[in-house]
């Protein structure tokens, strides 16, 4: 009975080679680590350029500080520190041509060896220029 029941089940087949499975985790591990890096890389750019310009209102802050404390008792030198801070300070439109306006005046102060008390023309620009910088800062 058991070889009747051997000739009627059909033969065995072969087993069929592996098949080769594309294998893409090393793409995509690398492809998870690059980007990873560049999201810290953008988030870094972004907080380092928070941080500056931070510095920079904190710059502009200071030498508006320095034209609060201009003495015009040496108009040599109070010459010298506006024309210096108020340059730093030019940054719009409005606050650059003011700024061009006070320089011819200041400059009878400045490169002499003995100048003139400060005029009120010119004390008058420069409170003008001033409380637009306070406004803007």
């Amino acid at each position: 009975m058991k070889n009747d029941l051997n000739m009627t089940l059909p033969p065995i087949k072969d087993i069929k080679p592996p098949v080769e499975i594309p294998d893409i985790s090393r793409w995509l591990y690398w492809g998870v680590i690059v980007l990873g890096v560049l999201v810290i890389v953008v988030a870094l750019f972004f907080l380092v350029r928070k941080i500056l310009s931070l510095r920079e209102e904190n710059r502009q802050k200071r030498y508006l500080e320095a034209l609060h404390r201009v003495e015009w008792s040496d108009p040599k030198k109070a010459a010298y520190t506006i024309t210096h801070y108020g340059r730093l300070l030019a940054t719009d439109d409005r606050r650059r041509e003011l700024f061009s306006q006070l320089l011819p005046l200041l400059e009878r102060y400045k490169y002499r060896k003995e100048v003139a008390q400060v005029d009120e023309e010119t004390k008058r620009r420069f409170e003008l220029y001033r409380q637009v910088c306070d406004e803007s800062v």
